[in-house]
């Protein structure tokens, strides 16, 4: 199947590829259906891009490569709509923003560490949680060569 983007153009995807966020996401609560694109020039930068939604793009990177230790504590009412199979840990990823400004400056990025999202592979399912820890909602990085760097 085919889906029309801003940022990409029109892409190649597969049925499979797509991942029904039951709840929507935070404030992106009518868009249910999204699938990962790989950035082409950075491979630790993901797109989760709405395939409803052709200017509907949001980029995610793992936690944990800019926060080593992070961990999010979760409840079963938060994994319960991924429908995961016993035993099957979801995949977490987080929003990247960039800012025009700021503590860091123009350009700075910084990850929002409170709202993690949540994927399961196996169901195509996922849900964004606020988690409970004490995670800054900005965590800054600096700019876009440190993002380069660190992938």
């Amino acid at each position: 199947m085919q889906i029309n983007t801003t940022r990409f153009g029109a892409v190649e995807i597969q049925a499979t590829d797509v991942l029904e966020f039951p709840l929507g996401l935070i404030g992106l609560e009518a868009w249910r259906k999204w699938v990962v694109l790989a950035d082409g020039q950075n491979p630790g930068l993901g797109w989760l891009q709405s395939t409803e939604r052709a200017d509907l793009a949001l980029a995610v990177v793992s936690p944990r490569r800019y926060v080593a230790d992070y961990k999010v504590r979760l409840s079963s009412r938060d994994l319960s709509p991924l429908e995961a199979p016993g035993g099957v840990s979801p995949q977490v990823v987080v929003a990247l923003s960039c800012h025009g400004g700021g503590p860091q400056g123009p350009g700075a990025l910084s990850l929002n560490l409170k709202a993690p999202i949540l994927v399961c592979l196996e169901t195509g399912r996922g849900r964004q949680v606020v988690a409970k820890d004490d995670h800054p909602v900005q965590h800054w990085l600096g700019g876009p060569a440190e993002l380069r760097r660190s992938a």
